[in-house]
C-alpha cells in the first residue's frame, strides 16, 4: 500500500500562487461540489475517472515560492535519435494535406534516456523553480510520473469568466524580428486563434486581444489572449472537451476520423499518453487547465522528453526537425538551469 509521500500533484496558477496536493488520492468520475481536486487525463480524454481528490491540498502564495531552489544535480545518459519514424509520418501528413484530409496537425517526437536513478523528484524540484508565464505542473507517483513547465493556458473558469489563450508558432528568441514577420508562422498560429474564436463565439461576449511575442528566454511564440464573459456558467468537463485539443496540437480539422490519425501517429512516435493532455485543478471554485506540454516523464530511470510541431503545406521536414530539437532543449534548460 502507498503512503501519502508517495504521490503528490501540483499546478501553478496564473496568480503565481500554487496548489499542491498529497495522496492517496481518490479517482473520480465527477468534480467534488467542495474542496480541491486535480483534472489528470491523456490526451485522447480516455480516462472514465478524471478527477483526482487528494488526501490533503495546500495553496502557497507567489511571495513564499520566490526563493525556491532546486540542488539536486540530474544526470542522464541520451539516446541519439533516429529521424527516419518522423520522416515518414510527416510525408504521411503532407499527402494527406495534399488530397485534403487536414489542414493542419501535431505530430509528436521523444527523446529517450537513462539516469544512474529514479530522477523523477529532482525534476519536480527544477521545474518547481520555474516562474511566469510558466505554470510549473507535475503528477508523481512513487518514481514514476511527469513534471513540467508549460507557457500554455487551456483555459481559467471562474464563475461566468472564462480565459484562454493562441499560443503557436515557434523560433529562437535570437530570431525575434525575423520570425515577427514570418508568414508561415503567422498562419500557423491564426489557425489556432480563429479556430478558437470559432468554437467560443456562440458561449457569449468575446474580446480577442491584438497577436504579440511571448519570450520565454531560449525561443518565442506568438499569443493571443481571448476572453469570454459566459452567457451561463459551464462545466469544466464541458469546455474541456470543447477546446481540446487546441489546433495548436491537434489536427485542423478536429473530427473522430483525424484525432484518430493524429492518435495512431502519436504511438508510432512514442508520445506519452498524458503528452498534450489537459491538467488542471479546481480550487475555491476557480478551474485552471494547462496543456501538459515542456514536461519530462518518469518510469523509474527512464526518462522521455515530447515534443509537437504543427505542420501544414507550407511545412518543411528539415525546420520541422529543428524545431523539434529547439523545444527539447528549451526543457533541458529548465533541468541545467536550475542546478546552476
Amino acid at each position: 500500500m502507498k503512503t501519502q509521500s508517495d504521490s503528490m500533484a501540483w499546478l501553478t496558477l496564473s496568480d503565481g500562487s500554487r496548489i499542491i496536493g498529497r495522496g492517496p488520492f481518490t479517482a473520480a468520475a465527477q468534480a467534488p461540489a467542495t474542496g480541491t481536486a486535480f483534472y489528470v487525463q491523456d490526451f485522447a480524454l480516455s480516462d472514465p475517472k478524471p478527477w483526482k481528490i487528494p488526501h490533503e491540498a495546500e495553496c502557497v502564495k507567489a511571495e513564499s515560492l520566490a526563493d525556491a531552489k532546486s540542488s539536486e544535480p540530474i544526470e542522464c545518459e541520451w539516446h541519439a535519435l533516429d529521424a527516419t519514424p518522423f520522416s515518414a509520418v510527416f510525408q504521411e501528413i503532407m499527402t494527406s494535406i495534399h488530397s485534403g484530409g487536414f489542414e493542419k496537425t501535431v505530430p509528436v517526437v521523444t527523446e529517450t534516456g537513462v539516469c544512474k536513478s529514479a530522477p523523477i523528484h529532482a525534476i519536480a524540484s527544477a521545474m518547481q523553480c520555474q516562474r511566469a508565464p510558466l505554470h510549473s505542473y507535475g503528477w508523481i507517483d512513487g518514481d514514476s510520473g511527469f513534471a513540467g513547465a508549460t507557457p500554455e493556458l487551456l483555459f481559467a473558469l471562474d464563475d461566468h469568466h472564462l480565459e484562454t489563450m493562441a499560443l503557436a508558432g515557434t523560433a529562437r528568441s535570437e530570431d525575434h524580428d525575423v520570425f515577427a514577420a514570418d508568414e508561415k508562422e503567422i498562419r500557423e498560429h491564426e489557425y489556432v486563434a480563429q479556430t478558437l474564436v470559432s468554437k467560443l463565439l456562440d458561449l457569449g461576449q468575446l474580446s480577442r486581444h491584438p497577436r504579440s511575442i511571448l519570450n520565454l528566454g531560449s525561443i518565442v511564440h506568438f499569443l493571443t489572449r481571448i476572453s469570454v464573459k459566459l452567457h451561463s456558467p459551464m462545466p469544466p468537463e464541458v469546455l474541456i472537451r470543447k477546446l481540446h485539443p487546441t489546433p495548436a496540437l491537434g489536427p485542423l480539422p478536429r473530427t473522430t476520423e483525424t484525432m484518430n490519425q493524429l492518435i495512431g501517429w502519436r504511438q508510432r512516435l512514442d508520445c506519452p499518453a498524458q503528452f498534450g493532455a489537459p491538467f488542471g485543478v479546481l480550487h475555491n471554485g476557480r478551474f485552471e487547465v494547462i496543456v501538459a506540454i515542456r514536461g519530462i516523464w518518469c518510469d523509474g530511470p527512464h526518462i522521455r522528453i515530447p515534443a509537437g510541431c504543427g505542420i501544414i503545406e507550407a511545412s518543411r521536414l528539415v525546420n520541422e526537425w529543428r524545431e523539434l530539437r529547439l523545444k527539447r532543449e528549451s526543457v533541458k534548460n529548465f533541468l541545467f538551469h536550475a542546478n546552476r
